[in-house]
Formats: C-alpha cells, structure tokens, sequence
C-alpha cells in the first residue's frame, strides 16, 4: 500500500467525525458533505505538492474543514444580504436524501441547529469547534483568522446567545417546561385525555395565516377546540422541540433543522393558557430563541 492510499484510509477514518463537525457548523446535509469533500481535496492537494507528510491529520483536517465552513457561512450570509440574490435560494435550504437528513437532524438538538443559524460565521465556527468539539482557542484562531484571545471572545458571544439571557431558568421555568413538555408528548401520541390535562379549559391558540390550513381561523377558544385541532396537525410535532421563545419555554418546529414555526406558550397554574403560532419569516427573524439545555458535547 503506498502513501497515498494510506492517507486515503486515514481520511475515511475520519470522514465521520468531519461530517459532524460540518453539520453543525452548516446545518445542511448537503453542504456538510461538499465541506468534507472539499477538505479532501485540500488534503489530496498538499501531498501532491510535496507538502510533507502532516503529523497530526485529525487536527490538520479540523483547521482546514473550518475554514471551508466559515467560507460556505460567508457566502451564504451575502446571498441573503445582497437583494440581486434575494431569489436566489440560500444553501440551507436545499436538501440531499431526505431520509438521511430527518435521521441526522434527530441525533441533533434542532432548537441548536435553528439559534446556530442566528449566530455570524465566526461566532458559529468558533463556538461549534470549542464548545461541541472541545478544539482549543489556539488552533481555533486562525481558522476564523482572529487570536486566540478573540476566538475566545467570539465563543463566549455565542454561547451567551445560544443559551439565551437566563440561563438558570428557576421553579418556574422548570414547571414551565414540564406543562410544556407534557403537551408537546400528548400531540405526537394524540393522547385527547393528556392534551386536556394541560389545556386550561379557555384556552386560546392565535396563530399566523401561514401555519393554518385554508378555511382555519386566526384565533380559537375552548380546550376541546384545541385538541380537535392539534391532533389535526399532529404530524408537525414529530419535528418539534421545546425552546426558550421570548424568554419562555415555548416549542420550535424545525424539519431538517430549519425553523418552521415557534410556539410562544403562556403557562398558568401548571396549565396552558395561551399559546401562539409563529409562521411569518418576518416574525420569525425577529424572535428571541434560545436552547433549554446545550448538548452533551459541550458539557
């Protein structure tokens, strides 16, 4: 077996690891595996050129797949922030094989994926690599092209954001998330008896025009008008999770990791009282997500 092919199986060993990293960092199956791919041909590259063999390759890899990604992030913020492109559909938005999308997307925390998407490029690629991969501030800095100081910097931005303003939360927010939870568990089973358990008998749900079916009104009281409801659309909470939404625990709903709809959900006496359907884009960009807990990763 000669060189090449050794780095080869190196890099398959790998690939793995790569794909994580760049899917968190993209948020697209897709794009994870171009970024990936690129990252190889870098590689290929240098030890066509004569470069030397790399002696640490997994961290080699790290530094050169960030950059990819930071690149990928960058192009893709200027698509959305150039109006000659608004028609032009932005990278996330395109999806590979389904299927292996929706099974990659359940292994992570989609409230993660959609308050990653909020985040810039830098403050993304710094926080993934740090707080999900445990890659330290020295090699992270030139990757975004900063000090390791200001990599830091950039991280801690991140995480203030991704956790949101209170982190701690309290008795509250802990009931808060058990009714919230509880409903949320319900919906995916349509369990009518638990959904009434959590609905305050005058509920009212409000919702946007572009989360109803044609014909369903804006605003509805009554739990029993609830329920009927939100066994109707109960295929839309498989792609649920609870969130901070404004502060509160609230639900996102996020096929593939990209945020459909949130539900700002008010909390009273350990039952809902009101909650509200969030579909307007506009809307949506102007709300404050955050996650309920950061993954194991970044413990």
């Amino acid at each position: 077996m000669d060189e090449r092919e050794v780095l080869a199986g190196r890099f398959e060993a790998d690939r793995g690891r790569l794909r994580a990293v760049a899917y968190r960092m993209l948020g697209s199956l897709s794009d994870a595996d171009d970024a990936v791919q690129e990252t190889w041909l870098r590689l290929h590259r240098a030890d066509a050129s004569g470069g030397g063999r790399v002696e640490n390759l997994p961290g080699w890899l790290t530094t050169v797949l960030g950059r990819v990604c930071l690149d990928m992030l960058r192009a893709r913020r200027a698509r959305r922030d150039d109006p000659a492109g608004s028609d032009v559909p932005a990278a996330a938005d395109g999806v590979g094989d389904p299927e292996e999308e929706a099974l990659l997307a359940d292994s992570v925390s989609r409230a993660l994926l959609v308050v990653l998407e909020r985040l810039s490029p830098a403050e993304r690629v710094a926080f993934v690599l740090h707080d999900l991969f445990a890659v330290p501030f020295d090699e992270i800095g030139p990757v975004v092209g900063r000090s390791p100081v200001t990599a830091k910097k950039l991280a801690s931005r991140a995480r203030s954001r991704v956790r949101g303003a209170d982190a701690a939360g309290g008795t509250d927010r802990a009931t808060h998330r058990r009714v919230v939870e509880a409903f949320l568990a319900a919906a995916r089973g349509r369990d009518l008896a638990g959904l009434l358990a959590v609905l305050d008998p005058d509920v009212v749900r409000r919702a946007d025009p572009a989360a109803l079916p044609p014909g369903v009104p804006a605003e509805i009281r009554g739990a029993r008008a609830v329920v009927e409801e939100t066994v109707l659309l109960a295929e839309r909470s498989a792609f649920a999770e609870p969130a901070l939404v404004g502060g509160s625990v609230g639900l996102v709903v996020a096929p593939y990791g990209r945020l459909a709809l949130a539900l700002a959900v008010t909390v009273e006496h350990d039952r809902i009282t009101s909650y509200e359907v969030v579909a307007d884009p506009a809307r949506l960009a102007r709300l404050d997500l955050a996650v309920l807990d950061l993954p194991a990763e970044a413990a």
